[in-house]
């Protein structure tokens, strides 16, 4: 008997355009990325998502939105951490390219937990 993966929490903010995207897959995978967007960038931590979503999706999109979803452990390893500014500003640096290889490794499905207006 085999047990499930290890799995590590990620957050992603997002705008109401890229929710809806995540809505339709059945909330089980990130959309392509836009052309001149070659990263995807989920978060390591809750705070520095609810910082994006509230501070600058509400800005430019009209509304925010925190998601959270499981992501097996083994296969993050091939993504360095990133620190984006402050010791609590971390992410993951996915190539646009691999991001259906990312959507794969997702366990479970993709939960907003915070909205923002």
């Amino acid at each position: 008997m085999t047990g499930s993966p290890a799995t590590t929490t990620l957050w992603r903010p997002a705008g109401p355009a890229e929710l809806e995207l995540v809505r339709e897959s059945g909330w089980r995978a990130w959309p392509p990325r836009l052309s001149g967007q070659p990263l995807f960038y989920p978060v390591l931590n809750e705070d520095y998502a609810v910082r994006i979503a509230r501070d600058w999706n509400v800005k430019h999109d009209g509304a925010g939105y925190v998601t959270r979803f499981e992501i097996e452990s083994g296969f993050l390893r091939r993504y360095p951490v990133q620190q984006a500014g402050g010791r609590t500003i971390l992410e993951l640096w996915v190539p646009a390219e691999e991001l259906d290889d990312f959507n794969a490794h997702i366990v479970g499905g993709i939960a907003v937990v915070h909205t923002f207006r």
